[in-house]
């Protein structure tokens, strides 16, 4: 381990995503889990509830002895490894998940099994500037953004007005 902080993905026990965040915060560790909200329907009701966005995963900005601490932190159980290394995740990235969730948009997270699209761009909004692939989920045209090192994507429901096709030299 080398001494500047880097993000990592910590795999946690079933649905301890959100008291680990906390358990991690109270140690000083800084902590991050994306979180979306969606209707629940109970047999009497519906409700709106926060639930992660990417389920059993916590993110963890750690150097040094804080990367073992985090991990002996109750609600964890292993980091997630790419190519026989804890998987870095890029500043970048958990920046982009931060606006993602705070953007009021419809945002699904999915294995990364869906065939490549067009590039394309958003142009308008809090999200312009942001380039993905667009495809075809469930009827329904999305743009496909990759979280590195992690088998997962995120699918956001955006609006056809707002994309503008990218072209590649």
């Amino acid at each position: 381990m080398d001494a500047s902080n880097h993000w990592y993905a910590i795999y946690t026990r079933s649905r301890c995503e959100k008291k680990l965040v906390q358990r991690l915060t109270e140690k000083g560790i800084e902590a991050y889990v994306p979180l979306r909200k969606t209707i629940r329907q109970w047999s009497d009701r519906k409700k709106i509830v926060t639930e992660p966005l990417i389920n059993s995963y916590v993110f963890v900005n750690v150097s040094g002895a804080d990367y073992f601490e985090a991990l002996n932190t109750y609600g964890a159980s292993h980091y997630i490894w790419f190519a026989g290394r804890p998987a870095t995740i890029p500043a970048k990235q958990i920046d982009l998940l931060k606006i993602l969730t705070g953007s009021g948009m419809v945002v699904e997270c999915v294995q990364n099994d869906i065939p490549s699209g067009t590039t394309v761009k958003v142009t308008t909004g809090s999200l312009n500037g942001l380039t993905g692939k667009l495809v075809n989920h469930g009827g329904k045209n999305k743009v496909v953004v990759r979280i590195d090192n992690l088998d997962k994507i995120l699918l956001l429901t955006i609006s056809p007005s707002l994309l503008e096709p990218v072209l590649l030299n």
